[in-house]
């Protein structure tokens, strides 16, 4: 009997371990079908279900399931990107320019899977359309300004840029947000005479802000005098016309002080008359009837007797 168990024990360790390799197996399997199942799509990006190689849909983010092994998941970003050129043009007069443009763009969400579907992801449809038509639209921007105008205007420029670029791509499923240009690139000779423009405009504009306040100290010196020259002619007619009121004043005094005098005068003579006229009546009342007897000439040497009994 020992022998029997000593023979069959081997036997029943490898069954065990079987057994726990086949489960072993079997949970890594499971595992790996769970894993082949499930899926995520992170916020800002969308995910493009295909099914042996066609897609087939478009999910948002979250947690999905899927066919394992049949169905594989394509992410899209829909988040703002960024896509930089550089490039060699020419401006209106020519000149070459070197110059870095890039662009913001963003996905439509809702067309996403027509893109991929389309171009086969972002990176195809940037390299195959984005990027092309950014080269062409800065190209065609700065050749319709001088180089002067380029630097001097720059906002304009990549407006125009914008313009161009957004009439170019209206029918694919992208939204453009900005545009820049940087890294300005010119000739240096040009620049150097740029530079030389820029200083004599620099000496001009400050030799005309010195005759301007030269200007202005003559003119406020002129205003100065002629404030005072009307200052003076007011103090003057001032004077000139108290002096006047006051003449006025004292000849309508001295008429008034005239009449006032010649009004009493005449008083005093009506009453002198009255006087004289109350005098002679009281004289007539105490007449005797009886005419004087004697008159005195103009010579008082000469006495008249005037009664004739005498």
């Amino acid at each position: 009997m020992d022998l029997l168990n000593k023979n069959n024990a081997p036997q029943v360790i490898s069954k065990k371990g079987k057994g726990a390799a086949v489960g072993i197996v079997g949970a890594l399997a499971a595992i790996t079908v769970l894993f082949q199942t499930l899926y995520t799509v992170d916020e800002g990006h969308v995910g493009i279900i295909k099914r042996f190689g066609e897609a087939t849909e478009q999910v948002n983010p979250g947690l999905h399931v899927k066919i394992p092994f049949v169905d594989k998941v394509e992410v899209l970003e829909i988040r703002t990107r960024k896509n930089s050129e550089k490039l060699n043009a020419s401006t209106h007069e020519q000149m070459p320019v070197t110059a870095e443009v890039s662009i913001n763009w963003t996905v439509n969400r809702d067309q996403a899977f027509d893109l991929f579907k389309s171009y086969g992801g972002l990176s195809q449809f940037e390299s195959r359309i984005l990027d092309p038509k950014l080269r062409s639209a800065a190209k065609d921007a700065l050749a319709r300004y001088k180089a002067e105008e380029i630097i001097q205007n720059r906002g304009q420029v990549i407006a125009q840029i914008e313009d161009v670029l957004i009439e170019e791509m209206k029918a694919y499923p992208v939204k453009l947000d900005s545009a820049q240009l940087e890294n300005l690139g010119l000739p240096q000779k040009y620049i150097q005479s740029i530079e030389t423009k820029q200083t004599e405009k620099n000496l001009a504009a400050a030799e005309k802000h010195r005759l301007e306040r030269q200007n202005l100290e003559a003119q406020r010196e002129v205003n100065t005098a002629n404030a005072k020259r009307d200052a003076a002619k007011a103090t003057a007619d001032g004077k000139a016309y108290a002096i006047q009121t006051e003449a006025i004043a004292e000849a309508e005094a001295i008429r008034l002080k005239g009449l006032a005098e010649a009004e009493a005068i005449q008083k005093k003579a009506e009453a002198l008359r009255e006087s004289q006229t109350l005098v002679d009546y009281v004289r007539a009342q105490q007449w005797n009837g009886q005419m004087p007897t004697t008159v005195m000439g103009s010579d008082q040497s000469i006495l008249w007797n005037m009664d004739a009994k005498k």
